[in-house]
């Protein structure tokens, strides 16, 4: 994926799209999670910004990118098919790590809590 799709990809939004994003994601994270656990190599972190994204303390312009790259996690509709295994997740690792390139440091540690927790709690189910 180039820089520049990805960079359009992660604008924060306006607020009303950010509600709209976290709406999707908070229905559609755990589904695709579980899809694609294996693949991505770095779950906890993925959880973690999860935590971060719909935390209201949050600020805004990290919860957008997070929001952005978390909707684009979970959309049935890429530009690879996630049905085709690491190479169907490569475009979501690459939103990913940008995203978390450009929150450098906004993931709380109570936000890896959460995901740690989360992630005991939940091994396959939901």
């Amino acid at each position: 994926m180039d820089d520049i799709k990805i960079g359009e990809i992660l604008l924060p939004g306006e607020e009303s799209e950010q509600e709209r994003r976290e709406r999707k994601v908070r229905r559609r994270f755990w589904p695709t999670f579980r899809r694609a656990a294996r693949q991505i190599p770095f779950s906890r972190d993925l959880v973690a910004a999860f935590y971060c994204a719909v935390d209201p303390k949050t600020p805004t312009r990290t919860r957008g990118i997070l929001l952005a790259a978390l909707a684009y996690f979970v959309l049935p509709l890429d530009f690879v098919p996630d049905m085709l295994a690491v190479v169907g997740f490569s475009d979501d690792i690459a939103v990913l790590t940008a995203a978390f390139a450009a929150i450098s440091g906004q993931i709380k540690e109570t936000h890896y809590d959460k995901a740690d927790e989360a992630l005991r709690d939940r091994p396959d189910e939901e």
